[in-house]
């Protein structure tokens, strides 16, 4: 995620409009651009705050775990892989 940044002139005077977005894969692996969140104008000081905030949250690392039967071992090429009891 990050913060995007939009200029417009409007009355001679120039904006800034920002918006939290986020990189998502779509269909066929193309990477698409999605907003998540309109902020509108806001100043320097907010900007700074939701900058932090954001890092924060892409601090955060998902990754997808393989599941395997308690029965099977996990096989040597999978990073991360859980076996589960299934009863």
């Amino acid at each position: 995620m990050f913060l995007r940044a939009t200029n417009r002139c409007k009355d001679g005077k120039d904006h800034r409009y920002y918006s939290v977005v986020e990189n998502r894969r779509g269909r066929g692996g193309k990477h698409v651009q999605k907003t998540v969140l309109y902020l509108g104008e806001i100043n320097d000081t907010q900007k700074a705050a939701w900058t932090k905030t954001i890092d924060a949250i892409d601090e955060r690392e998902h990754r997808q775990v393989a599941l395997f039967p308690e029965d099977r071992d996990v096989p040597e090429g999978v990073d991360v892989g859980v076996q589960v009891r299934l009863k």
